[in-house]
Parts: structure tokens; sequence; C-alpha cells
């Protein structure tokens, strides 16, 4: 299992690392939220470990944004945040499951499992549009049953894109998506991957369209 653990506390951060590896889990580790969602799009984890109190982008913020980008990696927030409203926010923000601290790494591990074992049990395919669909178990996108090679971050536009084909989608909603908390990053930083992702997905009769004032859409050559 692959398990992605995003935790600011380095002494939790680290016991956490060591007691799931100890148990044959491969550890990924992110202490920031504004570098979060690019290490979750980048190594599409099995599991994610969130916690909410994170320097530059709230954990509540990082896990909706996951969820608008398509990202359906099964999710357990871990806080010191305990009330009820609090849980009830989690798991309608998109979160699968919720521990507050102090917790049990037993019950934490058996929580992983099952959460991981009834994704995979329910992980299907997006729909099929211009022969290209994005599998939401794995996050890639796939041309006729072959993924293509694409970049983080544009793999992440497309995925985004392939939520609302023929529907334009505003540039800076897209370049949140693609550029997560990345305050240094001009905006039109989003027309650059935008013209390599339209070179790389031409082969596929798909068009990504630029809207002046409006966005980008998905449409089907005519």
């Amino acid at each position: 299992m692959k398990l992605l653990l995003i935790e600011d506390n380095p002494t939790m951060q680290t016991t956490l690392r060591r007691s799931f590896e100890r148990r044959g889990m491969q550890v990924l580790g992110c202490d920031d939220g504004a570098r979060a969602l690019a290490l979750w799009q980048a190594s599409l984890p099995d599991a994610v470990l969130l916690d909410l109190s994170l320097p530059g982008l709230d954990g509540l913020e990082v896990l909706s944004q996951a969820r608008a980008a398509g990202l359906t990696t099964p999710v357990i927030i871990l806080t010191a945040r305990g009330t009820v409203g609090d849980r009830i926010l989690g798991l309608n923000t998109g979160a699968d499951d919720y521990l507050p601290k102090p917790f049990d790494l037993d019950e934490l591990e058996a929580r992983l499992r099952a959460l991981v074992r009834r994704s995979a049990n329910a992980a299907q395919s997006t729909p099929v549009w211009c022969g290209m669909h994005a599998d939401k178990d794995s996050g890639a996108v796939y041309f006729e049953d072959q993924p293509l090679e694409l970049a983080p971050r544009e793999l992440a536009l497309l995925r985004a894109l392939l939520g609302k084909p023929g529907h334009a989608i505003a540039k800076e909603r897209l370049f949140e998506l693609v550029f997560p908390g990345e305050s240094q990053v001009q905006p039109e930083a989003i027309e650059v991957v935008a013209y390599r992702l339209r070179k790389k997905i031409a082969h596929t009769g798909a068009q990504l369209v630029t809207l002046r004032g409006l966005g980008y859409l998905l449409k089907s050559e005519p």
C-alpha cells in the first residue's frame, strides 16, 4: 500500500512513517498544504492521511481541491479538532473517515486497510469521451485503453476538463487545480500547460479550445 501522509508535526510524521513502513507500507510525507496537492497528483497513493492544521494551505482546502480535480483517493482526517461540527465539515468536504488525535495506531491501520479494500471494490472508470477516460483508481487518463503520457500538471488540467466535456471552465478555476497554492506562479502559466496538453491529445480527436474571457473547454472534432 502506498500512503501519502500530510502532517506538519515532525514528531508525528516521523512516528507514523516508521510505524507504517515497519508494517510493509510505502509512505510519502508532506508537511505543507501548498505542496500537498501536487504531490498527491504526482504520486497517486492508495490512501491519504490528512492533518487539517497545515502551513501554506489548510487541510480542508487541500481536500476540496483534490476532490474538485477528480482525485478519489480514500482520505482519513487526523486532527486535534475533535468537535462534531469539525467532523461533519471534514466528511462533507470529501473525507472518508475521521480520527481525532490522540488515536490508537492499530485502529488507524485497520481503518486504512478497510477504506482501501472498499475503494478497490468500488473503483470504476469515468465515462469514455473521445476515446478518453480518467481512471478513478489510478488517476491516469487513458485513450483507447492506453495511458496518455502526461506531465502531472497536464494530467490535472485534462482531468478537470474531462469532468465537464463540452463546457467552458474558467481559467482561474483551472489555475487553482493545476497550480494549487503556488502563489509565485503567474496566472499565464496555465496557457503554457494548455498549449502542451493540446499537442499531446491532438491524436485523440479531442480539441482543447481557448475561449477568450471565459476559459477552456474540450470538444470533439467535427
